[in-house]
Protein backbone atom coordinates (compact mmCIF):
# COMPACT_ATOMS: atom_id res chain seq x y z
CA UNK A 1 0.00 0.00 0.00
CA UNK A 2 1.33 3.46 -0.90
CA UNK A 3 2.02 5.75 2.04
CA UNK A 4 -0.51 8.56 2.27
CA UNK A 5 0.45 11.99 3.61
CA UNK A 6 -1.78 13.70 6.16
CA UNK A 7 -5.19 14.04 4.55
CA UNK A 8 -8.01 16.24 5.79
CA UNK A 9 -11.47 14.68 6.06
CA UNK A 10 -14.46 16.62 4.69
CA UNK A 11 -15.30 19.47 7.05
CA UNK A 12 -18.74 20.59 8.33
CA UNK A 13 -19.25 22.96 5.40
CA UNK A 14 -18.16 22.50 1.81
CA UNK A 15 -18.51 24.01 -1.66
CA UNK A 16 -19.22 22.14 -4.89
CA UNK A 17 -17.92 23.10 -8.31
CA UNK A 18 -21.54 22.77 -9.49
CA UNK A 19 -22.19 26.08 -7.69
CA UNK A 20 -22.02 29.35 -9.56
CA UNK A 21 -24.15 28.30 -12.53
CA UNK A 22 -21.25 27.21 -14.71
CA UNK A 23 -21.85 23.48 -15.12
CA UNK A 24 -25.19 22.52 -13.56
CA UNK A 25 -27.10 25.65 -14.65
CA UNK A 26 -28.39 26.70 -11.25
CA UNK A 27 -29.14 30.41 -11.63
CA UNK A 28 -26.94 32.91 -13.44
CA UNK A 29 -23.47 31.76 -14.54
CA UNK A 30 -20.70 33.69 -12.83
CA UNK A 31 -17.88 35.27 -14.77
CA UNK A 32 -14.46 33.61 -14.60
CA UNK A 33 -13.07 35.67 -11.74
CA UNK A 34 -16.11 35.34 -9.48
CA UNK A 35 -16.45 31.62 -10.16
CA UNK A 36 -12.81 30.92 -9.37
CA UNK A 37 -13.04 32.85 -6.11
CA UNK A 38 -16.25 31.07 -5.18
CA UNK A 39 -14.77 27.57 -5.41
CA UNK A 40 -11.40 28.37 -3.82
CA UNK A 41 -11.10 26.64 -0.44
CA UNK A 42 -10.08 28.82 2.49
CA UNK A 43 -9.76 28.65 6.25
CA UNK A 44 -13.52 29.11 6.71
CA UNK A 45 -14.57 26.49 4.13
CA UNK A 46 -11.61 24.18 3.45
CA UNK A 47 -13.53 21.45 1.58
CA UNK A 48 -14.39 21.54 -2.12
CA UNK A 49 -16.13 18.86 -4.19
CA UNK A 50 -15.87 18.25 -7.91
CA UNK A 51 -16.85 15.57 -10.42
CA UNK A 52 -14.98 14.74 -13.59
CA UNK A 53 -18.12 14.72 -15.73
CA UNK A 54 -19.04 18.37 -15.00
CA UNK A 55 -18.25 20.16 -18.23
CA UNK A 56 -16.49 16.96 -19.40
CA UNK A 57 -13.49 17.85 -17.23
CA UNK A 58 -13.86 21.64 -17.22
CA UNK A 59 -14.94 21.84 -13.58
CA UNK A 60 -11.80 19.93 -12.60
CA UNK A 61 -9.71 22.34 -14.64
CA UNK A 62 -11.27 25.38 -12.96
CA UNK A 63 -10.71 23.81 -9.57
CA UNK A 64 -7.09 23.24 -10.53
CA UNK A 65 -6.72 26.96 -11.28
CA UNK A 66 -8.36 27.88 -7.97
CA UNK A 67 -6.09 25.52 -6.04
CA UNK A 68 -2.98 26.78 -7.81
CA UNK A 69 -3.80 30.29 -6.61
CA UNK A 70 -3.94 29.28 -2.96
CA UNK A 71 -1.85 26.16 -2.34
CA UNK A 72 1.62 27.21 -1.29
CA UNK A 73 0.99 30.86 -2.08
CA UNK A 74 1.72 33.67 0.41
CA UNK A 75 -1.31 33.95 2.66
CA UNK A 76 -2.85 30.88 1.04
CA UNK A 77 -3.53 27.34 2.17
CA UNK A 78 -1.27 24.30 2.30
CA UNK A 79 -2.31 21.01 0.72
CA UNK A 80 -2.76 19.51 4.19
CA UNK A 81 -5.22 22.29 5.12
CA UNK A 82 -7.71 21.59 2.34
CA UNK A 83 -9.93 18.63 1.54
CA UNK A 84 -10.60 17.90 -2.13
CA UNK A 85 -13.37 15.45 -2.96
CA UNK A 86 -13.44 13.97 -6.46
CA UNK A 87 -16.02 11.83 -8.21
CA UNK A 88 -15.80 9.49 -11.20
CA UNK A 89 -18.35 7.22 -12.81
CA UNK A 90 -19.67 8.70 -16.05
CA UNK A 91 -17.59 7.76 -19.10
CA UNK A 92 -17.31 10.89 -21.23
CA UNK A 93 -14.04 9.61 -22.69
CA UNK A 94 -15.45 6.81 -24.85
CA UNK A 95 -19.21 7.07 -24.22
CA UNK A 96 -21.57 9.25 -26.22
CA UNK A 97 -23.81 11.79 -24.49
CA UNK A 98 -27.51 10.90 -24.59
CA UNK A 99 -29.07 14.36 -24.48
CA UNK A 100 -30.37 15.37 -21.06
CA UNK A 101 -29.62 11.87 -19.74
CA UNK A 102 -25.92 12.68 -19.94
CA UNK A 103 -23.01 10.31 -20.45
CA UNK A 104 -23.28 6.57 -19.77
CA UNK A 105 -21.89 5.02 -16.62
CA UNK A 106 -18.55 3.34 -17.13
CA UNK A 107 -20.19 0.02 -16.19
CA UNK A 108 -22.43 0.15 -19.27
CA UNK A 109 -21.89 -3.28 -20.93
CA UNK A 110 -21.72 -1.56 -24.32
CA UNK A 111 -18.48 0.07 -23.19
CA UNK A 112 -16.61 -2.61 -21.24
CA UNK A 113 -16.89 -5.73 -19.14
CA UNK A 114 -16.19 -6.24 -15.43
CA UNK A 115 -12.56 -7.18 -16.03
CA UNK A 116 -11.93 -3.62 -17.29
CA UNK A 117 -13.62 -1.71 -14.44
CA UNK A 118 -10.42 -1.29 -12.43
CA UNK A 119 -8.45 0.04 -15.41
CA UNK A 120 -11.16 2.56 -16.19
CA UNK A 121 -11.37 3.78 -12.60
CA UNK A 122 -7.62 4.29 -12.44
CA UNK A 123 -7.52 6.12 -15.76
CA UNK A 124 -10.46 8.39 -14.88
CA UNK A 125 -9.05 9.17 -11.44
CA UNK A 126 -5.58 9.95 -12.76
CA UNK A 127 -6.99 12.21 -15.47
CA UNK A 128 -9.20 14.05 -12.95
CA UNK A 129 -6.26 14.51 -10.58
CA UNK A 130 -4.11 15.83 -13.40
CA UNK A 131 -6.71 18.47 -14.25
CA UNK A 132 -6.96 19.44 -10.58
CA UNK A 133 -3.17 19.63 -10.26
CA UNK A 134 -3.13 17.07 -7.43
CA UNK A 135 -1.54 13.71 -6.72
CA UNK A 136 -4.42 12.36 -4.63
CA UNK A 137 -8.01 13.04 -3.60
CA UNK A 138 -8.82 13.23 0.09
CA UNK A 139 -12.05 11.43 -0.79
CA UNK A 140 -13.05 9.81 -4.08
CA UNK A 141 -16.73 9.07 -4.71
CA UNK A 142 -18.34 6.63 -7.13
CA UNK A 143 -20.57 9.08 -8.96
CA UNK A 144 -24.20 8.28 -9.85
CA UNK A 145 -23.77 4.49 -10.07
CA UNK A 146 -26.17 2.22 -11.89
CA UNK A 147 -27.26 -1.10 -10.38
CA UNK A 148 -23.89 -2.63 -11.27
CA UNK A 149 -22.04 0.12 -9.42
CA UNK A 150 -23.94 -0.57 -6.23
CA UNK A 151 -23.44 -4.33 -6.33
CA UNK A 152 -20.27 -5.22 -8.26
CA UNK A 153 -17.29 -6.55 -6.30
CA UNK A 154 -15.12 -5.62 -9.30
CA UNK A 155 -16.13 -1.97 -9.02
CA UNK A 156 -15.39 -1.76 -5.30
CA UNK A 157 -12.20 -3.76 -5.59
CA UNK A 158 -11.10 -1.23 -8.21
CA UNK A 159 -11.88 1.68 -5.91
CA UNK A 160 -10.10 0.01 -3.00
CA UNK A 161 -7.04 -0.47 -5.21
CA UNK A 162 -6.96 3.27 -5.88
CA UNK A 163 -6.93 3.82 -2.13
CA UNK A 164 -4.12 1.31 -1.66
CA UNK A 165 -2.13 2.98 -4.44
CA UNK A 166 -2.42 6.38 -2.76
CA UNK A 167 -4.66 8.04 -5.37
CA UNK A 168 -7.43 8.48 -2.78
CA UNK A 169 -7.20 8.65 0.99
CA UNK A 170 -10.84 7.57 1.33
CA UNK A 171 -13.54 6.19 -0.96
CA UNK A 172 -17.31 6.46 -1.03
CA UNK A 173 -20.48 6.61 -3.09
CA UNK A 174 -22.63 9.48 -4.37
CA UNK A 175 -26.09 8.40 -5.61
CA UNK A 176 -28.12 10.61 -7.85
CA UNK A 177 -28.60 13.00 -9.41
CA UNK A 178 -32.28 12.55 -8.53
CA UNK A 179 -33.86 11.41 -5.27
CA UNK A 180 -34.13 7.71 -4.57
CA UNK A 181 -31.72 4.74 -4.69
CA UNK A 182 -32.67 4.11 -1.05
CA UNK A 183 -32.56 0.33 -0.93
CA UNK A 184 -29.64 0.20 -3.35
CA UNK A 185 -27.57 2.46 -1.13
CA UNK A 186 -28.34 0.53 2.04
CA UNK A 187 -27.52 -2.71 0.23
CA UNK A 188 -24.24 -1.16 -0.93
CA UNK A 189 -23.46 -0.27 2.69
CA UNK A 190 -24.13 -3.87 3.73
CA UNK A 191 -22.06 -5.36 0.90
CA UNK A 192 -19.06 -3.03 0.99
CA UNK A 193 -19.33 -1.15 4.28
CA UNK A 194 -15.85 -2.29 5.28
CA UNK A 195 -14.49 -0.33 2.29
CA UNK A 196 -16.81 2.69 2.20
CA UNK A 197 -15.79 5.72 4.24
CA UNK A 198 -18.34 8.33 3.05
CA UNK A 199 -21.59 8.63 1.11
CA UNK A 200 -23.38 11.67 -0.28
CA UNK A 201 -27.18 11.98 -0.30
CA UNK A 202 -29.89 14.60 -0.84
CA UNK A 203 -31.29 15.92 2.45
CA UNK A 204 -32.79 19.18 3.66
CA UNK A 205 -35.71 20.36 5.84
CA UNK A 206 -38.03 20.49 2.82
CA UNK A 207 -36.85 17.12 1.47
CA UNK A 208 -36.29 14.79 4.41
CA UNK A 209 -37.76 11.92 2.36
CA UNK A 210 -36.36 9.52 1.23
CA UNK A 211 -32.75 10.35 2.16
CA UNK A 212 -33.47 9.97 5.87
CA UNK A 213 -34.03 6.23 5.42
CA UNK A 214 -30.34 5.54 4.76
CA UNK A 215 -28.94 7.45 7.75
CA UNK A 216 -29.31 4.71 10.34
CA UNK A 217 -27.71 2.15 8.02
CA UNK A 218 -24.83 4.54 7.37
CA UNK A 219 -24.22 5.05 11.08
CA UNK A 220 -24.45 1.30 11.66
CA UNK A 221 -21.69 0.74 9.12
CA UNK A 222 -19.50 3.62 10.35
CA UNK A 223 -20.07 5.54 7.12
CA UNK A 224 -20.12 9.34 7.25
CA UNK A 225 -22.64 11.31 5.23
CA UNK A 226 -22.27 14.40 3.07
CA UNK A 227 -25.61 16.06 2.31
CA UNK A 228 -26.24 18.06 -0.85
CA UNK A 229 -29.24 20.11 -2.06
CA UNK A 230 -29.27 21.49 1.50
CA UNK A 231 -30.66 24.73 0.03
CA UNK A 232 -33.68 23.06 -1.67
CA UNK A 233 -33.01 24.55 -5.07
CA UNK A 234 -31.92 27.86 -3.55
CA UNK A 235 -35.15 28.44 -1.63
CA UNK A 236 -33.47 28.25 1.76
CA UNK A 237 -31.15 31.11 0.89
CA UNK A 238 -34.36 33.14 1.11
CA UNK A 239 -34.04 35.22 -2.07
CA UNK A 240 -35.91 32.94 -4.47
CA UNK A 241 -39.40 34.40 -4.90
CA UNK A 242 -42.42 33.14 -6.87
CA UNK A 243 -41.96 35.79 -9.56
CA UNK A 244 -38.19 35.31 -9.76
CA UNK A 245 -36.94 35.23 -13.37
CA UNK A 246 -35.38 31.86 -14.17
CA UNK A 247 -33.58 30.84 -17.33
CA UNK A 248 -35.13 28.29 -19.67
CA UNK A 249 -32.24 25.87 -19.09
CA UNK A 250 -32.10 26.36 -15.32
CA UNK A 251 -31.55 22.98 -13.70
CA UNK A 252 -34.48 23.58 -11.33
CA UNK A 253 -36.98 23.50 -14.18
CA UNK A 254 -37.62 19.81 -13.44
CA UNK A 255 -39.41 20.74 -10.23
CA UNK A 256 -43.22 20.80 -10.38
CA UNK A 257 -45.14 24.01 -11.00
CA UNK A 258 -45.76 25.99 -7.82
CA UNK A 259 -42.82 24.52 -5.91
CA UNK A 260 -41.53 27.93 -4.89
CA UNK A 261 -44.89 29.08 -3.46
CA UNK A 262 -45.45 25.77 -1.68
CA UNK A 263 -41.92 25.77 -0.26
CA UNK A 264 -42.14 29.34 1.00
CA UNK A 265 -45.38 28.53 2.81
CA UNK A 266 -43.57 25.75 4.68
CA UNK A 267 -40.67 28.07 5.46
CA UNK A 268 -42.76 30.60 7.38
CA UNK A 269 -43.25 28.53 10.57
CA UNK A 270 -39.61 27.36 10.32
CA UNK A 271 -38.59 31.01 10.24
CA UNK A 272 -39.84 31.41 13.81
CA UNK A 273 -37.44 28.67 14.93
CA UNK A 274 -34.60 30.30 13.01
CA UNK A 275 -35.26 33.67 14.63
CA UNK A 276 -35.45 32.17 18.11
CA UNK A 277 -32.13 30.34 17.65
CA UNK A 278 -30.32 33.19 15.91
CA UNK A 279 -29.91 31.33 12.61
CA UNK A 280 -30.53 32.36 9.04
CA UNK A 281 -32.71 30.01 7.00
CA UNK A 282 -29.77 28.30 5.26
CA UNK A 283 -27.99 27.97 8.59
CA UNK A 284 -31.12 26.40 10.04
CA UNK A 285 -31.13 23.93 7.13
CA UNK A 286 -27.46 23.10 7.69
CA UNK A 287 -27.92 22.62 11.42
CA UNK A 288 -31.02 20.50 10.86
CA UNK A 289 -29.03 18.18 8.58
CA UNK A 290 -26.07 18.06 10.97
CA UNK A 291 -28.39 17.16 13.86
CA UNK A 292 -28.60 13.66 12.35
CA UNK A 293 -25.69 11.63 13.81
CA UNK A 294 -24.44 10.21 10.49
CA UNK A 295 -24.33 13.61 8.77
CA UNK A 296 -20.91 15.24 8.99
CA UNK A 297 -20.85 17.66 6.03
CA UNK A 298 -23.30 20.03 4.34
CA UNK A 299 -22.75 21.32 0.82
CA UNK A 300 -25.49 23.71 -0.34
CA UNK A 301 -25.49 24.88 -3.94
CA UNK A 302 -24.42 28.53 -4.06
CA UNK A 303 -26.72 30.16 -6.62
CA UNK A 304 -26.62 33.63 -8.11
CA UNK A 305 -30.29 34.31 -8.80
CA UNK A 306 -31.31 36.62 -11.64
CA UNK A 307 -32.71 40.12 -11.18
CA UNK A 308 -31.64 43.33 -9.45
CA UNK A 309 -32.85 42.27 -6.00
CA UNK A 310 -30.99 38.95 -5.89
CA UNK A 311 -28.39 38.52 -3.17
CA UNK A 312 -24.76 38.30 -4.33
CA UNK A 313 -23.56 34.72 -4.26
CA UNK A 314 -20.52 35.90 -2.29
CA UNK A 315 -22.87 36.89 0.53
CA UNK A 316 -24.33 33.41 0.53
CA UNK A 317 -20.86 31.89 0.74
CA UNK A 318 -20.08 34.10 3.74
CA UNK A 319 -23.37 33.06 5.36
CA UNK A 320 -22.41 29.40 4.97
CA UNK A 321 -18.93 30.10 6.36
CA UNK A 322 -20.51 31.75 9.41
CA UNK A 323 -22.51 28.64 10.36
CA UNK A 324 -22.36 28.53 14.19
CA UNK A 325 -20.17 25.75 15.52
CA UNK A 326 -22.57 24.92 18.35
CA UNK A 327 -25.78 23.03 17.62
CA UNK A 328 -28.62 25.43 18.34
CA UNK A 329 -31.57 23.22 17.39
CA UNK A 330 -33.05 21.08 20.14
CA UNK A 331 -34.40 17.60 19.49
CA UNK A 332 -37.87 19.14 19.62
CA UNK A 333 -36.87 21.71 16.99
CA UNK A 334 -35.50 18.99 14.72
CA UNK A 335 -38.72 16.99 15.01
CA UNK A 336 -40.91 20.06 14.42
CA UNK A 337 -38.96 21.05 11.31
CA UNK A 338 -39.23 17.47 9.98
CA UNK A 339 -43.00 17.59 10.41
CA UNK A 340 -43.31 21.00 8.75
CA UNK A 341 -41.19 19.97 5.77
CA UNK A 342 -42.60 16.47 5.29
CA UNK A 343 -42.43 15.63 1.56
CA UNK A 344 -43.22 11.92 1.76
CA UNK A 345 -44.56 10.61 -1.52
CA UNK A 346 -43.99 13.87 -3.34
CA UNK A 347 -42.15 12.43 -6.33
CA UNK A 348 -41.30 9.28 -8.25
CA UNK A 349 -37.99 7.90 -7.04
CA UNK A 350 -35.02 6.50 -8.96
CA UNK A 351 -33.18 3.24 -8.47
CA UNK A 352 -35.03 0.20 -7.20
CA UNK A 353 -38.63 1.05 -6.39
CA UNK A 354 -42.00 -0.73 -6.47
CA UNK A 355 -43.47 1.46 -9.22
CA UNK A 356 -40.79 0.62 -11.80
CA UNK A 357 -42.19 -0.62 -15.09
CA UNK A 358 -40.47 -2.05 -18.14
CA UNK A 359 -36.84 -2.98 -18.65
CA UNK A 360 -34.02 -2.04 -16.34
CA UNK A 361 -32.61 1.43 -17.01
CA UNK A 362 -29.38 3.05 -15.81
CA UNK A 363 -31.41 5.03 -13.23
CA UNK A 364 -34.29 2.67 -12.50
CA UNK A 365 -35.00 -1.02 -11.95
CA UNK A 366 -37.41 -3.32 -10.16
CA UNK A 367 -36.96 -4.39 -6.55
CA UNK A 368 -35.42 -7.86 -6.43
CA UNK A 369 -35.27 -10.46 -3.65
CA UNK A 370 -32.12 -9.23 -1.93
CA UNK A 371 -33.51 -5.70 -1.71
CA UNK A 372 -36.75 -6.99 -0.26
CA UNK A 373 -34.65 -8.52 2.51
CA UNK A 374 -32.83 -5.19 2.95
CA UNK A 375 -36.16 -3.41 3.30
CA UNK A 376 -37.35 -5.83 5.99
CA UNK A 377 -34.13 -5.49 7.98
CA UNK A 378 -34.40 -1.70 8.02
CA UNK A 379 -38.16 -1.57 8.63
CA UNK A 380 -38.98 -0.08 5.22
CA UNK A 381 -42.19 -1.04 3.48
CA UNK A 382 -41.49 -0.18 -0.19
CA UNK A 383 -45.11 -0.11 -1.31
CA UNK A 384 -45.84 2.37 1.47
CA UNK A 385 -42.56 4.22 2.00
CA UNK A 386 -40.98 4.47 -1.45
CA UNK A 387 -43.85 5.39 -3.76
CA UNK A 388 -45.24 8.57 -5.21
CA UNK A 389 -48.53 9.38 -3.52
Amino acid sequence: MASMPHSLEPTRTAIGTWSGGRFMHFGEPLDDERYERLITPDAQIPTVLTADVYGAGEADTWLGRALANTLGQPGGMTREQVCVVGAVGHDFYTGERDGAKGYPRFTDPRLRGPEQYGDYLRMATERSLERCGLDHFDLLLLHNPDRTGYTSEKVWAGLQTLKEQGLAARIGVAPGPANGFTLDLIDCFERFGALIDWAMVILNPLEPWPGEYCLEAAAGNDIKIITRVVDYGGLLFDDLLPDQPMGRTDHRSFRPAGWIDAGRMKLEPMRLIAQRTGLTMIQLACQWNLAHPAVQTVVPTLIQEAGPNARPVEEKRAELAALPAEQRLSAQDVAAIRELGDNTGSMALKGAHPQHEGDERPDGWAIYDRLEDVARRWRIEPSRDLVKA
